[in-house]
């Protein structure tokens, strides 16, 4: 599976694709390293992201999930740049318990690209389990404040 690691503001990244789709960001340095063009045009558009130049990514996708996790993915994806929602209010919306909702977060494959940070805790930030677990997810939040 072709990858591409980069250095960011939340430490080192890499993003891999399968069949000219991208299927996962991880933290860390991968051990196949590839040029191609999908994983430097995601490279380039999670920088911009970082510098604040890009709110919307624009790649082709697909998270390897159950049919629930998707759902919950999808909503994710339509949480604007900036904004938050809870654990619950996404629940209620997909007719679900919120922790299913935050257990989804969790298996999130494509992290940043699927907004997981932007669901919280009504009574705060809720969990992140990428690398620097809470911190990194109070950097991230704190990017896209205007």
């Amino acid at each position: 599976m072709p990858q591409l690691s980069f250095h960011s503001q939340i430490g080192e990244l890499t993003v891999s694709e399968e069949g000219g789709i991208l299927v996962s960001l991880d933290w860390g340095w991968g051990q196949d390293q590839s040029q191609t063009m999908l994983l430097k045009e995601a490279r380039d558009q999670l920088i911009a992201y970082f510098d604040g130049s890009l709110r919307t990514f624009d790649l082709p996708f697909r998270p390897a999930g159950t049919l629930f996790q998707n759902k919950v993915w999808a909503a994710m994806q339509n949480i604007p740049y900036g904004e938050t929602r809870t654990y619950g209010q996404v629940a209620k919306k997909l007719r679900s318990a919120a922790r299913a909702v935050g257990t989804a977060c969790c298996a999130n494959p494509i992290p940043i690209i699927i907004p997981c940070h932007r669901i919280v805790a009504a009574s705060g930030l809720g969990g992140y389990s990428g690398d620097g677990g809470l911190v990194t997810k109070q950097t991230l939040l704190k990017l896209e404040e205007p």
